[in-house]
């Protein structure tokens, strides 16, 4: 009989052990203590990218306020000694409900960027997805992340042949699903990168997937080596596709084998439409409050497009998850997993590898003591009856 792998609350007692030697964690132990050190650290224009949103952010903030509405009711003796945080996400086995979602241009916070975070990744077997407004190209990704699953985001560019050349890419390099964000057809309002004049990949930063593709490079009149401001400028040409429509999201699952996911969905009605048309999930989310102001929280769309798609598709929630209880919350109102992203981009930020790992360990305890202390023993006993809304909500 093989022996039940270690619960991940156990990480606690490592650090406790440790603490009785005199030694206290290198990160700060919450969401704002990392992001207030990592603000320390970053250039104002890195930390701006990351940190803000659109227009004056108050989506950002109603991400937050959506998961305060809902407060857990721990039920007792539930025998929680032994806990399953297994679940499945189209044919991906994750090892529990949260996946390393895709953020781009991580080298403005950390030189090795995307790599450590692969790196980490592997390192706990933890599944991830990496953009493909990357610093770093899918192929060497996938050769750091070889026994971890692994993700590929697309930002679905105007050329359809860069498009499929990307996906050909995804699929060779190993890659288990593709994750099509539509929110991003355009740039959005962004204050703090406006007040910067900052755009990273118009200083070369986060395109690196389109230098390396050779469709991309195919159509410049010299290589990136040589004039990287003309591969610069066939970027912004390429990556802006507000023409697109659903009949070019048919032409990409028809172009792929590969499970598709859809990124940025907030109604249910687009949830349905983008299932009718074969997609495989459904990921709720706001880009975390960075595209529309006032826009909906992705917490409170997320019951009703559960309720508009086949119990066969799973769906996902991005957008203000920020602790273990939040994931619970999320899978209470019927989300198969999670994304996280600027959690472990702060960990990045301050201490790169063992900052993403230190980040992402820390929230895998914290769900998996949450999900003791609420009485349960597996994801597959975490639903509604776990939630009340919270007194005034």
């Amino acid at each position: 009989m093989s022996t039940p792998p270690l619960p991940f609350g156990i990480y606690q007692f490592e650090v406790y052990g440790r603490g009785l030697g005199g030694e206290r964690p290198a990160l700060p132990t919450t969401f704002d203590g990392l992001q207030e050190r990592a603000r320390e650290q970053l250039s104002d224009a890195a930390y701006g990218y990351v940190a803000g949103g659109a227009g004056e952010e108050r989506t950002m903030r109603a991400n937050r306020a959506a998961f305060d509405r809902h407060r857990l009711v721990p039920r007792m003796l539930g025998e929680v000694g032994q806990r399953d945080l297994t679940t499945t996400v189209c044919d991906t086995t994750l090892n529990a409900p949260v996946v390393l979602g895709p953020v781009g241009v991580l080298s403005i916070v950390h030189p090795e960027g995307e790599l450590a975070v692969a790196r980490a990744a592997n390192e706990l077997g933890v599944a991830s997805c990496l953009s493909n407004a990357a610093s770093t190209t899918l192929e060497d990704v996938a050769t750091a992340t070889p026994d971890a699953p692994r993700w590929f985001q697309l930002y679905p560019p105007n050329d359809p042949e860069v498009r499929r050349s990307l996906v050909a890419r995804a699929e060779a390099a190993g890659n288990e699903a593709i994750v099509v964000t539509l929110d991003t057809l355009t740039m959005p309002w962004r204050p703090r990168d406006i007040a910067q004049a900052y755009l990273p990949f118009l200083l070369g930063e986060g395109i690196a997937n389109y230098t390396a593709d050779p469709v991309f490079r195919s159509k410049l009149a010299e290589p990136p080596e040589e004039s990287p401001q003309l591969a610069i400028q066939q970027w912004a040409q390429t990556f802006p596709n507000p023409q697109m429509s659903w009949d070019d999201l048919a032409a990409l699952r028809s172009e792929t084998g590969l499970p598709l996911l859809v990124k940025g969905i907030l109604h249910p009605d687009d949830a349905r439409r983008a299932v009718e048309l074969g997609i495989d999930g459904i990921v709720v989310s706001n880009h975390g409050g960075r595209q529309v102001d006032g826009s909906v929280a992705s917490l409170d769309q997320l019951p009703a497009i559960v309720d508009a798609v086949p119990a066969s598709v799973p769906v996902l929630l991005d957008s203000g998850v920020r602790t273990g209880s939040d994931v619970l919350k999320a899978i209470a109102l019927g989300a198969r997993a999670v994304l996280i992203a600027r959690p472990y981009v702060w960990g990045l930020a301050l201490a790169g590898q063992d900052g993403v790992r230190e980040v992402v360990r820390s929230l895998l305890a914290d769900l998996d003591l949450s999900l003791a202390m609420c009485g349960c023993s597996s994801l597959a006993q975490v639903d509604g009856d776990l939630l009340v809304p919270a007194p005034g909500a």
